[in-house]
């Protein structure tokens, strides 16, 4: 966040590789509106309205298409092109955008604002970019395949969201890699209940979904009694400080929590 004037600007960047974010073969105008998605999900965590973006990228073919997506998503999010760069090379292709905001509350909602005997609330269901991956690589319907292919980041609901929660940050790694985040910073323990977590995906595939990513909703603590402008899943409480930062059904979860760089 960068003071400018009598505006506080939120500033964030997202690269994407081909091969490890999008599939080498995908329509590029599809990265092109995942690459924006992205990055405007984390300006609506922060509950910031788009200022416009900065775009690199890499020469390999397909500009047009790639260009046709992104004008697609920087409409659909009112954020116009600010400008940026490109470059030739050889290789996977890399992708970057950084994103500018401006907040439209403060404080601007954080991941250490979270307080024991807050509730913990998800915007919408989780699996669905999972099920698309799943789909896209079948050659499936490209219906099943939307929510891995344009994820929607949920601008409209982190800005009626700010002025009433206490922590949020989207959940882009998987939900219980990024709700132990949230609990470290807040100095916290979260504790979830599995069966209230929506899912888009068939409830026997639960326990992946759940540390999945790329979904991009919005995961947040508020204070007991608040009225929430938009709809959300109570799926947890805010818990004093324990041995671990994250409890699932009252135990901490075992494995791999998400998806780690």
């Amino acid at each position: 966040m960068l003071p400018f004037g009598d505006e506080l600007l939120v500033l964030t960047h997202d690269t994407m590789v081909a091969g490890v974010h999008f599939l080498p073969e995908q329509d590029p105008a599809d990265v092109a509106w995942k690459l924006v998605a992205t990055n405007i999900s984390d300006l609506a965590a922060k509950g910031a309205q788009p200022v416009g973006v900065l775009l690199s990228y890499q020469l390999t073919g397909g500009e047009e298409r790639f260009l046709s997506g992104l004008r697609e998503a920087l409409a659909a999010y009112g954020a116009p092109l600010l400008g940026g760069d490109t470059v030739g090379g050889a290789g996977p292709q890399v992708v970057g955008l950084t994103a500018l905001g401006r907040a439209t509350h403060r404080p601007v909602p954080g991941r250490d604002g979270a307080r024991a005997g807050d509730g913990i609330y998800l915007t919408g269901a989780l699996g669905g970019a999972m099920v698309g991956l799943e789909a896209l690589r079948a050659g499936a319907d490209p219906a099943l395949s939307l929510a891995y292919r344009r994820p929607q980041a949920r601008l409209t609901e982190g800005i009626a969201l700010a002025p009433h929660v206490s922590a949020m940050m989207d959940v882009s790694d998987g939900l219980l890699l990024d709700a132990t985040r949230l609990a470290r910073a807040s100095g916290v323990t979260l504790s979830l209940s599995a069966a209230a977590i929506p899912l888009a995906a068939p409830e026997h595939r639960r326990a992946e979904a759940l540390r999945w990513g790329d979904d991009y909703q919005l995961l947040f603590t508020a204070a007991p009694g608040a009225t929430l402008p938009v709809p959300a899943a109570r799926i947890g409480t805010v818990l004093p400080a324990a041995e671990a930062p994250l409890l699932l059904d009252g135990t901490p979860p075992d494995g791999a929590l998400g998806y780690t760089h």
